[in-house]
């Protein structure tokens, strides 16, 4: 007599392997701007702030070994308290290596995260419908860029500090000033634009709206700058607006890239004011 338990019809398959599926894609609200959907949240910030601590600890400390040990440099110059040439030209070259690492981290962050291209995905991108291409205006933010510039300037005159700031000190030696000079345009527009109004941005002002975004971005941006005016507290302000109005720029435009060329018309004509100065010997 056949057995009278029927068996199921589709049994389950077996030792079948486990199929990993990719992480869901965030949910944003409707009234998000699309230039803040992006892929990555409060928890990759904190991981990226800690990080970049503890790298640039790593990387001065051992710029500092390398010179001291393959340069000939005195130890006594290079771990002391006071600046000089070779300690300067140490800190401006450690400073340079974490801005490229950091841009690494970002692209390695992203790339587990999208396909996506890694420019446009960090914020720069065409600007939005209506305000023309960023090409045809890239004229017109370097030129506000250096507007801005002057009225910092203008403005500074009047907050001079009686103390000598830590960045005078470090800027002492002609070697040391070119090289500021070229980092701050090649290097640092890009690198501070794609931090902080590509990376912080769009967290900042998901959490916080687009008012709260542009504030809070700009405080950190001109606090960031805060180690190399200590003392003087009206250059820090200064600072302070000045990373208010570049993530406006950001904010209003859509886009890292106008926020960047004003970036670099700022700092291109206060860096080229800044060595005319000292360079060809005008303060005295």
């Amino acid at each position: 007599m056949e057995n009278s338990a029927m068996e199921p019809l589709n049994p389950a398959p077996q030792n079948q392997p486990d199929i990993s599926l990719p992480p869901p894609a965030p949910q944003f609200r409707a009234r998000i701007l699309d230039d803040l959907r992006v892929p990555w949240g409060w928890q990759e910030v904190a991981l990226f702030v800690i990080l970049l601590v503890i790298i640039s600890v790593i990387v001065t400390r051992g710029m500092a070994e390398i010179a001291v040990r393959f340069f000939g440099v005195d130890p006594n110059e290079m771990f002391g308290d006071t600046m000089n040439t070779a300690k300067s030209v140490v800190v401006l070259l450690s400073q340079a290596l974490v801005d490229v690492g950091s841009i690494l981290y970002l692209f390695l962050m992203l790339r587990a995260r999208t396909d996506a291209p890694f420019w446009p995905s960090i914020g720069w991108r065409e600007m939005r419908p209506g305000t023309g291409k960023i090409r045809d205006s890239a004229l017109y933010f370097l030129a506000g860029g250096a507007v801005l510039a002057l009225v910092v300037s203008f403005a500074g005159g009047f907050l001079n500090s009686k103390e000598t700031l830590p960045i005078e000190e470090l800027l002492k030696a002609r070697v040391s000033i070119l090289l500021f000079g070229v980092l701050g345009v090649l290097l640092a527009p890009l690198v501070e634009e794609t931090i902080f109004r590509g990376f912080l941005y769009p967290v900042i002002a998901r959490r916080w709206g687009i008012a709260g975004g542009i504030a809070i971005t700009g405080t950190l941006f001109g606090l960031m700058h805060a180690a190399q005016l200590w003392g003087g507290w009206g250059q820090i302000a200064l600072l302070v607006f000045v990373g208010v109005v570049l993530t406006w720029v950001r904010a209003r435009n859509g886009t890292v890239a106008a926020s960047y060329f004003v970036h670099l018309g700022y700092n291109g004509l206060q860096l080229a004011g800044y060595m005319v100065y000292v360079v060809g010997g005008l303060h005295r």
